[in-house]
């Protein structure tokens, strides 16, 4: 049994917007106070940031480090945060970011999990209709399986 990857701790809800810069802050924060990545991680998602948009699509960003910068992961992690003012990605409409730290080859397994969640309009109309972060992370648990 591996560690699950996402806890209620690191759902965020805001009403308010943020900006891209404060977004992934956000995230990389998340993931240091959870033990998965150091104080570096950070600065690795504004380098990848710099070479390719971590734009999803469907109102989801999905922040995370180079592979240059994998030494700043120590575990596979999630954060995941919705601004319900919203988040100007390069010029895209993002509500959900998800930062993601993977070991070795996990965030891979990651990844497919939440772009299929995403891949669903039902699935995305219900992650915006959470009132807390408890029914937030319990429409996503299916990360942990």
């Amino acid at each position: 049994m591996t560690r699950e990857v996402l806890n209620v701790g690191q759902v965020r809800i805001h009403t308010g917007s943020a900006t891209r810069e404060e977004a992934m802050k956000e995230a990389a924060d998340i993931l240091q106070a959870a033990g998965a990545v150091t104080g570096a991680y950070f600065d690795a998602m504004k380098q990848r940031e710099e070479t390719v948009s971590t734009y999803m699509g469907n109102e989801l960003a999905i922040p995370h480090g180079t592979n240059e910068t994998k030494d700043a992961i120590l575990e596979s992690a999630l954060s995941f945060v919705r601004y319900d003012g919203g988040v100007d990605w390069d010029g895209n409409p993002v509500t959900f970011v998800v930062g993601i730290a993977g070991k070795g080859d996990e965030h891979l397994e990651i990844l497919s999990q939440i772009a299929l969640l995403f891949s669903d309009d039902d699935e995305v109309a219900r992650l915006k209709a959470a009132q807390t972060p408890e029914e937030l992370f319990g429409l996503l648990a299916s990360v942990n399986s």
